[in-house]
């Protein structure tokens, strides 16, 4: 006798379709909960620019909207062009794409699959696990030094004949620390010549350490190092996701390969533009947003904080077990900050108002949780 199992072929196949298993486990990406939301009046969590657009950008974003029953321009041309004449690059050593996480993980599909490695720093932007796990690679993960710097003998250290990417963030997010460029020269001297080398330069224009070097000063000469800078950061268009690489031609042609197809707006590319051209305005503004780190950074000195020396537009406070209370005490005065359990809190710059709070909270938390 035959049981009803046997009898139905739909009883022995799976629940659902098959999904790669390289998808388990993947960490999940945690974005700042937005100002405005319960009792939140300042968010300092994700690293945005507190600013509006700058002169003339919303005008041409929405300008540009009026074309929504419209494609984008795919190859991004006039925003390349731009860039190029910006950056003093070829042209075809460009490339664009949604941030420049998005850019990253273009870089990941060109260069790793399942077998190979990508190293990186840790702790370093939490995306890096993600994307490397997505497409099936392994994470080599390199610990900090004591001063939460990249440990960059270490990481040339833990090339292999598997490596296919390093991931180098400088500034580093979120500890906001920065490379020189002595180090970073005699790093890259070590790596092999077919590894690429990603200087993901996200926070770039808040640089004001003149022995940190511009990544495109080191990528002229070297085939292998590719850079990564976004306009979500300094230029304040978060919300529009744009990021592009500068790399040589055989890179940039191979991101070019993996974009999304227009998955760049025109919003997005027209907004751009426009911010590239009001570079006096945007310098003005990274100008006052450096002044408040520079003053937020002295005062938690004063209060008895460690500070790292941050190059970004955040800081780094190390409180290890006590990070979720911190976290939870910043939220009860109205600011969210980014956590890292059992690591530390990233804290974005804001307008001095949510500095101000801050400073407030950090001197009754130190004084109150973190006896001397």
């Amino acid at each position: 006798m035959t049981t009803a199992s046997s009898q139905d072929p739909a009883a022995s196949r799976p629940a659902g379709p098959r999904l790669r298993p390289a998808l388990d486990g993947i960490p999940a990406y945690v974005p700042g909960r937005a100002a405005g939301q319960g009792s939140v009046s300042f968010k300092l969590s994700s690293n945005e620019n507190p600013y509006p657009p700058l002169p003339g950008v919303l005008e041409t974003a929405v300008a540009a909207a009026g074309s929504l029953n419209r494609y984008p321009d795919m190859t991004c041309s006039a925003l390349l062009a731009e860039l190029a004449e910006r950056f003093d690059v070829p042209v075809s050593h460009l490339a664009t794409g949604t941030g420049s996480v998005g850019v990253a993980q273009q870089l990941l599909q060109a260069t790793a699959g399942p077998g190979d490695e990508v190293v990186y720093a840790w702790r370093s932007f939490e995306a890096y696990p993600i994307i490397t796990q997505i497409a099936g690679a392994t994470s080599v993960r390199v610990p900090l030094t004591a001063g939460e710097e990249h440990d960059l003998d270490a990481m040339a250290d833990a090339i292999t004949e598997r490596t296919r990417l390093v991931f180098v963030c400088t500034p580093n997010n979120p500890t906001g620390t920065a490379l020189s460029r002595a180090a970073l020269t005699r790093f890259l001297d070590r790596v092999p010549s077919d590894v690429l080398v990603v200087l993901d330069e996200a926070y770039r224009e808040f640089v004001r350490d003149p022995a940190v070097p511009d990544g495109i000063e080191l990528y002229r000469d070297r085939p292998n190092v590719c850079v990564l800078r976004t306009f979500s950061k300094a230029y304040g268009l978060a919300g529009l996701r744009v990021g592009f690489a500068v790399a040589h031609e055989p890179v940039a042609a191979a991101l070019r390969k993996t974009a999304v197809p227009f998955g760049v707006s025109q919003i997005a590319q027209d907004a751009a533009i426009a911010s590239l051209r009001s570079e006096a305005a945007l310098l003005e503004r990274v100008d006052a947003l450096v002044g408040e780190r520079e003053r937020v950074t002295a005062e938690l000195a004063a209060q008895g904080w460690t500070v790292p020396p941050s190059q970004a537009n955040f800081v780094w406070l190390r409180l290890g077990e006590a990070t979720a209370e911190f976290a939870a005490a910043c939220e009860g005065v109205g600011i969210t900050v980014r956590p890292f359990a059992g690591e530390g809190a990233r804290v974005t710059i804001g307008e001095r108002a949510a500095n101000d709070l801050l400073l407030r909270t950090t001197a009754a938390f130190r004084r109150e949780r973190v006896p001397d």
